[in-house]
């Protein structure tokens, strides 16, 4: 017969990996969500920028075309915590450009690894910017790391290590 505190071993092992298994879906599904946010804010610009251009172009008064950039009843629907800078939240990075015009958590991770002495992993950012080293926040972290590195404000030295460029 299995003891009480075997039985309790078993039932804590079982929620422990369904917990890991829901994080992980989470973790994927935040990234599936900023990918579609981020193609969303694109097509905005653009649909506003060809408004811009054909008033322009056919001498029409920019006013005249504003129906073409009216937003649609989706983009209302954006929750208001979402910082948004410009068209796109984290902006590519050139000459002159600071820190400053990034979302909060990451301007946090760009402080982290600048003061950093070397290299750092995701793993070892999550806590210095006060999240909880949980799976979620990691891989979360690590797709904003990746961002970074895709629009140029930080580096990939190594697989999964990310350092400073030198700007902040």
């Amino acid at each position: 017969m299995v003891s009480l505190i075997e039985e309790l071993e078993a039932r804590e092992a079982a929620a422990r990996v369904r917990a890991e298994e829901l994080e992980g879906e989470i973790a994927e599904l935040t990234a599936r969500l900023m990918g579609e946010r981020e193609a969303w804010s694109r097509l905005r610009v653009t649909r506003e920028t060809v408004a811009q251009v054909l008033a322009e172009l056919s001498g029409q008064d920019v006013t005249e075309t504003a129906r073409l950039r009216e937003p649609v009843a989706a983009e209302a629907q954006v929750e208001p915590e979402v910082r948004v800078v410009g068209a796109i939240m984290v902006p590519h990075w050139r000459e002159g450009l600071t820190t400053d015009v990034l979302p909060d958590v990451y301007r946090d991770i760009i402080e982290v690894i600048a003061d950093a002495s070397g290299p750092m992993q995701a793993k070892q950012i999550v806590p210095r910017i006060g999240l909880p080293a949980v799976t979620a926040k990691i891989e979360g972290t690590r797709g904003k790391l990746k961002r970074l590195v895709e629009r140029g404000w930080l580096f990939e030295d190594q697989p999964g290590r990310f350092a400073a460029r030198g700007i902040a």
